[in-house]
């Protein structure tokens, strides 16, 4: 792929606004989503680690089905939940928020395709830290949310790291349910594909390369954070 694409090519890709525009909508709108996640994914997370809840499996499934379904599905499922019809969708025209054609609705596609990644991701972290260094903070006149920020939380932050970057790839790589949700503004690679079908190869190979080499440089920081915070 990098090599098929003379440089001239790759540097008139990049010097094209609505590449910039879509690659750079593509980058904040993923961690946008890892974002959202990590705020409501956490707790979901401990809780399924370390509570054995009723309908305990119901809910991983629920939450692992995104991975399974058709992403056009997925799609579409989004934009019935906010159809005027719904009760959903009625609060959401309420209040002025639509998600049709909107940064909203790209955001929350994406966060609903990725949070399964960094839900699993982070669970698996707190499963694999001994219940009994929590019970030991409790007896030492701890609370629980201080026992979880400050024993559970710092020993699990490379996962969550890990999940967010698990997230961020899942969501930035997105294209099924965003173009039935929201074709325009486009992402990265929505972009790629008006491209490849209405130019061919030559002119949306190059945009590809970028977000490659964008998406390398942006995993491999985040993976070099993960790195610190072990040590």
């Amino acid at each position: 792929m990098v090599t098929a694409s003379t440089f001239s090519d790759l540097l008139e890709a990049i010097k094209d606004q609505e590449v910039l525009e879509a690659i750079t909508r593509s980058i904040l709108t993923s961690l946008s989503a890892a974002t959202i996640s990590f705020i409501f994914g956490t707790p979901l997370a401990y809780l399924l680690a370390r509570k054995n809840i009723r309908g305990k499996r119901l809910i991983e499934g629920i939450i692992d089905l995104p991975i399974m379904i058709p992403h056009p599905v997925i799609g579409i499922a989004i934009l019935s939940l906010a159809a005027k019809e719904s009760f959903l969708g009625n609060f959401l025209h309420e209040v002025g928020i639509q998600l049709m054609g909107t940064y909203t609705g790209i955001i929350t596609v994406l966060t609903f395709v990725g949070l399964p990644f960094y839900v699993n991701t982070v669970k698996a972290g707190f499963s694999s830290i001994p219940v009994r260094l929590e019970y030991v903070s409790r007896s030492l006149g701890a609370s629980a949310w201080q026992s979880f920020f400050h024993i559970t939380l710092p020993l699990s932050w490379r996962h969550i790291i890990l999940g967010m970057i698990m997230c961020t790839a899942r969501a930035i790589s997105e294209f099924g349910a965003i173009v039935v949700v929201a074709y325009h503004p486009m992402t990265a690679p929505v972009l790629i594909y008006e491209r490849f079908t209405a130019y061919g190869l030559k002119y949306s190979r190059p945009v590809a390369v970028w977000l490659i080499l964008i998406s390398l440089l942006l995993f491999i920081s985040m993976r070099f954070l993960a790195g610190l915070k072990k040590r």
